[in-house]
């Protein structure tokens, strides 16, 4: 890896991971080209700051789980290229049933991703406690494939991650007081240690300031050091 980046597990390994590209739970239906490992790396500072926000949580019984973090471009480019494939009507329910698949991009998928640049970072919260108080689903219009089951720690976001709708809007709409609460929360912890909500997506943060703010890398995700 470059120099300034790091593994997330490295820095703090309570942190649930679950990197959705690396395998074939995502919106493309396989594994995506760059993720060499299921493994969150990161511009240090932004790792950091997820160590803090993770400590803050634990008090109020919660943690964090990272759905994506650094991106290579490569994995962008394949996105492109799966765009321009005839849709599958299972991956078409499960994460843009409302829109066309080449309606994606630029609305919901950029063809340059700030992922790339090593500060941005996918997550939601879960809750810590052995039993959960809050039976969780994946929300909303988006369904997912038979057999893919969210986890029932995860906290009631209203959607599931890359539900590509507008109902994934951080002030969206249509979506019950305790998932509004729940998104609230994120994005005020979140806020508190550096990071900046994209409005357009519950899930989405963006940790300032940027260490590489025009530079997009391309090195695939390696394993972490064991």
């Amino acid at each position: 890896m470059p120099e300034g980046f790091v593994h997330l597990r490295s820095v703090d390994p309570t942190i649930a991971q679950d990197i959705r590209y690396a395998g074939a739970d995502n919106f493309t239906g396989r594994p995506v080209p760059g993720y060499d490992a299921a493994e969150c790396v990161l511009v240090d500072g932004a790792a950091e700051a997820l160590r803090q926000v993770q400590a803050a949580l634990k008090a109020e019984g919660l943690g964090l789980k990272v759905f994506d973090c650094y991106r290579p471009a490569q994995a962008v480019s394949a996105f492109v290229r799966w765009a321009k494939q005839p849709a599958n009507p299972n991956l078409k329910r499960a994460y843009h049933p409302r829109v066309a698949k080449n309606r994606l991009f630029p609305a919901y998928i950029a063809r340059r991703s700030g992922h790339s640049r090593g500060a941005a970072v996918d997550l939601t919260l879960v809750d810590l406690s052995p039993a959960s108080a809050q039976a969780s689903r994946d929300g909303g219009i988006c369904r997912r494939p038979r057999g893919r089951a969210i986890a029932r720690a995860d906290l009631d976001m209203g959607t599931g991650f890359d539900c590509f709708d507008r109902l994934s809007r951080t002030d969206a709409p249509g979506i019950s007081k305790i998932q509004r609460e729940n998104r609230a929360l994120l994005v005020r912890v979140m806020r508190q240690h550096g990071f900046r909500n994209y409005a357009g997506e519950w899930w989405h943060f963006s940790f300032r300031p940027e260490p590489y703010p025009e530079t997009y890398f391309d090195f695939p995700v390696p394993p972490a050091p064991r």
